[in-house]
């Protein structure tokens, strides 16, 4: 594990990922991994030895949403702080993922060194195969790992009646600045000058729960039907990563389903599978059955997470990758218990 962990051409890439992160924005950059996947999984199925664009490229330096998107996540965060950035964006400066941060080299520097510690923990948490996805835990510990070096509250101060309260955010309550950073806003602060919202859901048009599920649903059952017709369980991520373009082009009302379609296609596949699990061999509209399950409960712990960790605090903290790492990880429990007969690429060892 060391010698993979210290590879210098490993890190190399895994720097050139995270500063590109940065440069192009990490909004910007996963979409660009979203196309990636979309290309790789088309070359495997035309040629099944052909994986080295997913597995290489997408997955691995420099496009690893562990890297590229993690990077560019944590120098918006640091150019927040310097007070790089102001764009009239309607949250907190750090929480604007799709601006393109450019050229600034210092920026460029903590994209890059973050790109490193999140290739540093996706290996990690591969090599000892711990059952979830190594590379949606890599984007969260990523998250926690920017909000502690760069002197962000890990969860913010909670407004409302409660931490899962949205209804400041229906209301449009607002509230002073208090980046802790930037000269302007602490004066801000104390003038007490509401020009912020009290609660800032992480999307507006995307919160409600039974909203949520409906999406979910659909989701789900959309990632099954891509991952049974073809085989490849990576295929509806990518296009799901990719209609992102839209959001980031800012057409309203775009959903995020990225963190649906991938453990909801994994699971359709799961059970289609034969074997010694309780639903193995279940035919396509078994599968699709149980991938609207998870596209349900992965959009439903994806909205939760985002209640808790980012509606509350001053940067982005992805529930997508956090309801993929529980997505996942629910499928190696059902595949230790018997449930079911196989965890396709989850790790299980």
């Amino acid at each position: 594990m060391i010698d993979q962990l210290l590879d210098l051409a490993e890190l190399l890439g895994a720097f050139a990922g995270g500063a590109f992160g940065a440069a192009l924005g990490p909004l910007p950059a996963f979409i660009f991994t979203g196309f990636m996947v979309i290309a790789g999984e088309a070359s495997t199925l035309a040629d099944p030895n052909a994986v080295a664009i997913t597995d290489n490229v997408a997955f691995g330096p420099p496009f690893s949403p562990a890297i590229s998107f993690g990077g560019g996540v944590a120098a918006t965060a640091y150019a927040a702080r310097k007070g790089y950035m102001d764009t009239g964006f309607d949250y907190h400066e750090a929480k604007n993922i799709a601006y393109a941060l450019g050229t600034k080299p210092d920026v460029l520097a903590v994209g890059g060194a973050f790109g490193i510690l999140g290739y540093w923990l996706q290996t990690f948490s591969g090599q000892l195969a711990l059952p979830y996805d190594p590379i949606a835990m890599g984007v969260v510990l990523s998250a926690l790992f920017h909000r502690l070096i760069l002197g962000y509250s890990i969860i913010g101060k909670v407004r409302g009646s409660g931490i899962f309260d949205m209804t400041p955010f229906e209301r449009e309550e607002r509230r002073a600045v208090t980046d802790g950073g930037e000269a302007e806003a602490a004066e801000s602060a104390a003038a007490g000058v509401a020009d912020r919202l009290a609660v800032e859901p992480w999307l507006p048009h995307q919160y409600k729960w039974g909203h949520v599920a409906m999406i979910g649903l659909a989701a789900g059952i959309l990632g099954g039907y891509v991952a049974i017709s073809t085989g490849r369980p990576f295929l509806a991520f990518g296009i799901s990563a990719a209609t992102l373009v839209f959001l980031n082009c800012g057409v309203e009302k775009i959903p995020v389903t990225h963190h649906m379609t991938l453990p909801a296609g994994t699971a359709a596949l799961a059970v289609t599978q034969t074997g010694d699990g309780a639903l193995a061999g279940m035919g396509l509209a078994g599968g699709l059955l149980v991938a609207g399950v998870f596209g349900i409960l992965c959009a439903l712990f994806g909205e939760a997470f985002q209640r808790v960790f980012y509606a509350h605090a001053d940067t982005h903290w992805d529930p997508p990758a956090a309801a993929i790492v529980f997505g996942t990880f629910l499928i190696a429990v059902l595949y230790f218990a018997g449930v079911f007969p196989d965890a396709v690429w989850v790790p299980t060892l």
